[in-house]
């Protein structure tokens, strides 16, 4: 598996030395209208992290986007949920007509 570009180690001349990341140049734009306040919020936290606004705010969105999509790729089952899909999958329920017809079906049409 590859590591992200923006994660991709250097070249290091000590096999034990860690790796630092090596940063892709960024060639897209991304521009919001934010107000004011925003802004200087924005501004004020970028400080406090030592980062400019420009990387804090893409470091941000980045975040809350992996965040987001991990939410979206991941199943969450409660003690009742993961029962349920287990005995689902271990005892699964017989098929009715209808599945049996559309199986038939594919069956036919993929010359089974």
């Amino acid at each position: 598996m590859h590591a992200p570009a923006t994660e991709r180690p250097t070249r290091s001349a000590h096999p034990k030395k860690a790796k630092t990341p090596v940063r892709k140049r960024a060639d897209a734009r991304l521009e919001a209208r934010v107000t004011v306040e925003q802004k200087a919020q924005l501004q004020k936290a970028a400080e406090l992290s030592g980062r400019s606004l420009s990387d804090f705010v893409v470091a941000s969105a980045q975040e809350n986007a992996r965040r987001v999509l991990q939410q979206h790729e991941a199943i969450d089952l409660g003690r009742k949920g993961q029962i349920a899909f287990v005995s689902a999958l271990l005892a699964p329920g017989k098929p009715n007509a209808r599945l049996r017809k559309a199986a038939a079906i594919y069956r036919t049409r993929m010359g089974f």
